[in-house]
């Protein structure tokens, strides 16, 4: 799993300082994990993240944004109750879900919306 920062998220993500609609930027649909370190909950959905990752590598990419270091990328989505997962499909808009997910809803988000397999 990487860690994003502003201009990685651009360049992996969406260049919303260039671009006024949503264009996804990535090769491989993704989900990104805005977390901070001091979150219980964020700390119970960091391991399900981290076992996905290696089940669907090379289909998915899994990233995480520290919401505290990140703040202007967590004030773009709205951020404000954490853990938010936004899953990133490759065509079509992003979809977030609040709180801490069991493996089951994000292998079916996976599914659902990244298409993934």
């Amino acid at each position: 799993m990487e860690h994003l920062t502003t201009e990685t998220f651009k360049s992996k993500v969406f260049d919303y300082k260039n671009k006024k609609e949503w264009e996804f930027a990535g090769e491989l649909p993704c989900i990104i994990d805005f977390y901070a370190d001091w979150c219980g909950p964020c700390r119970m959905v960091g391991p399900v993240l981290e076992s996905l990752s290696e089940e669907y590598k090379g289909k998915i990419n899994i990233y995480k944004i520290d919401t505290e270091r990140e703040q202007e990328l967590a004030g773009i989505f709205g951020i404000s109750s954490i853990p938010s997962i936004l899953f990133v499909p490759k065509k079509g808009q992003p979809q977030m879900a609040v709180g801490a997910l069991p493996r089951e809803a994000v292998v079916k988000g996976i599914k659902e919306i990244l298409q993934a397999e």
